[in-house]
């Protein structure tokens, strides 16, 4: 695919030359790229000759001076402006093998880019990784990169993977650590597979990496009504024992849902470090607490406002302990409303994978004068669900006043609403 623009930022360089989206940018001093890596790296100089391809076809080239580092304002279509290296495995807990048909195409695309590790942050498991991507690499030291480690055993990981190349991953893992590329990892824990002994063991192989070890997320596997084959989810003993197990490695923690299912409270921000793998769910709903509390509150309204928060079930008991603080304000009542996920099934507890009918099904039953519903239910950038219905769609079903948190779980946004109603 070329450098399709699809965008300019405002006021930027882009907009002063008049580039616009459908143009596509073809060359920078000479140089064909592949993807947004070229593109920020050849355009770190001051002087700069770029060649863009117009809407109409017509070609040109534009010198151009800046200062160093100054972004030129260029919004891309992708990351990658060749083609997105495509995931090689089968894993045994592949949540787009669970999915059924129907849904957005993009969410039946699986990718295994380091460049899009490196980008955006995603996950990588490095059995596509070749000699001539860690030549790159190692030649821009790259990083931090996202990897999804799941076991360091050899045979186990081949058979989780079901690829071959899988088994290498402390081979990659030690390359990445002798050329001084820092990274994240990841193990997704499936019970009667990489949980007990054998999580004991890939935490200790992961602890001789040293400083290329930036942190290790422990996510439990999720399983939707969809798969075919059976696959155990995490349960209250192997969420306590999981707990127990990391404690005992530096740079380990564990995912909220972890200590939900365990029966225990969310830990303080302590544990999480700097919070690196966030979007994992690690730390997600101690965060969220945390930033409530730094908000101040009215004592009291100047008429009587009721709104509902409809969150996901995972995110419930965080919401409870804002809710609470919430109903101290005299004239507010606040209430939450869990989505259940009736459409992958009870063990998706998220707030990314809730479809429009769930959301509807959840509170069109609700008296409220605002429902609060978080943005991390819609595909970026978009008022799209993941069933390809829009926040419209809800609206006009439900006749509800919607308020969408655009920070994904905000509560600054909450309060801000709060605040409208204080004389």
């Amino acid at each position: 695919m070329p450098a399709l623009i699809s965008g300019v930022v405002e006021d930027s360089i882009a907009q002063e030359l008049e580039i616009e989206e459908g143009d596509i940018l073809l060359s920078i001093d000479g140089e064909k790229l592949q993807d947004m890596i070229d593109y920020k790296f050849l355009t770190k100089s001051e002087l700069i000759t770029i060649e863009i391809q117009k809407k109409n076809g017509e070609i040109e080239e534009i010198e151009l001076e800046k200062d160093f580092d100054e972004d030129l304002g260029i919004i891309f279509e992708s990351a990658v402006f060749d083609r997105v290296k495509p995931c090689l495995n089968n894993c045994i807990f592949c949540f787009v093998a669970q999915q059924p048909k129907g849904l957005r195409d993009t969410l039946y695309i699986k990718d295994d880019d380091y460049r899009l590790s490196y980008l955006q942050g995603t996950y990588i498991t490095t059995t596509n990784l070749t000699e001539k991507d860690k030549e790159r690499i190692a030649r821009l030291h790259l990083g931090p990169f996202y990897i999804s480690v799941h076991t360091t055993n050899p045979e186990l990981r081949v058979k989780m993977l079901r690829n071959p190349n899988a088994g290498k991953i402390m081979e990659n893992l030690n390359w990445f650590k002798d050329n001084d590329i820092p990274f994240h990892a990841q193990i997704v824990l499936c019970p009667g597979y990489n949980d007990g002994e054998e999580l004991q063991r890939t935490l200790e192989d992961l602890s001789t990496l040293d400083s290329a070890l930036l942190s290790v997320a422990i996510v439990p596997v999720g399983v939707t009504q969809f798969r075919e084959q059976e696959l155990r989810t995490v349960d209250r003993e192997v969420a306590l024992k999981t707990i127990e197990t990391a404690s005992k490695f530096k740079k380990v923690c564990c995912s909220d849902e972890f200590f939900l299912l365990a029966g225990k409270e969310i830990p303080d921000s302590r544990y999480y470090g700097n919070f690196s793998q966030l979007d994992d769910g690690v730390g997600s709903l101690r965060t969220l607490m945390d930033d409530f509390d730094t908000l101040e509150l009215p004592e009291e309204l100047g008429q009587k406002l009721k709104i509902c928060i409809a969150c996901s079930v995972a995110a419930e008991s965080a919401f409870d302990y804002i809710s609470g603080k919430l109903n101290r304000i005299k004239n507010l009542e606040c209430i939450v409303n869990p989505v259940k996920s009736t459409y992958w099934g009870k063990n998706i507890t998220v707030a990314g994978l809730i479809t429009s009918e769930d959301l509807i099904n959840a509170i069109k039953d609700v008296e409220a004068d605002y429902v609060v519903v978080p943005s991390i239910m819609l595909k970026p950038f978009t008022n799209l669900f993941l069933d390809g219905n829009s926040i419209d769609y809800v609206i006009e079903k439900t006749k509800k006043n919607i308020l969408i948190t655009h920070d994904n779980y905000s509560v600054s946004e909450v309060v801000d609403l709060i605040t409208e109603y204080v004389q």
